[in-house]
């Protein structure tokens, strides 16, 4: 006996795409991703800071792993900055009113966004120190 074909809901008819199809879709849809997080005043000074270090970290990076891991760090900042959005905005969605667990996914979504800083601050400071004062 053959189970019945799975039935997609009209939300989801984009599971339904494959290949190439498939693959420009969900391009689209990360392009909407960053152009909404371009909304976001601390997503937009992350950017632009990064349109900065990115090109500084080849000239600054002495080897493809330390350029990489210097460009790297900044697009950690970014990623674990759009997730953080992404939480928050979920969490908006709920509903306005205060809640305990709202607080904490928040501030746990902040916390993320202030560890890839540091990460991303101490990684160029050692190779600022590096370059320059060794």
């Amino acid at each position: 006996m053959s189970s019945p074909p799975e039935v997609v809901s009209p939300a989801n008819q984009q599971k339904l795409r494959m290949g190439l199809n498939g693959v420009l879709h969900a391009a689209g849809y990360s392009f909407a991703g960053l152009r909404a997080g371009w909304d976001e005043i601390a997503f937009r000074q992350e950017a632009i800071a990064s349109s900065v270090l990115i090109p500084l970290a080849f000239w600054l990076g002495r080897g493809w792993l330390e350029t990489a891991l210097l460009a790297g760090s900044v697009l950690i900042v970014l990623m674990i900055e759009l997730l953080n959005t992404g939480i928050e905005t979920a969490i908006d969605r709920i509903g306005p009113e205060w809640h305990d667990l709202s607080k904490r996914a928040k501030d746990m979504g902040s916390a993320a966004v202030l560890l890839s800083l540091v990460l991303c601050s101490g990684i160029w400071v050692a190779a600022l120190y590096q370059r320059f004062a060794a």
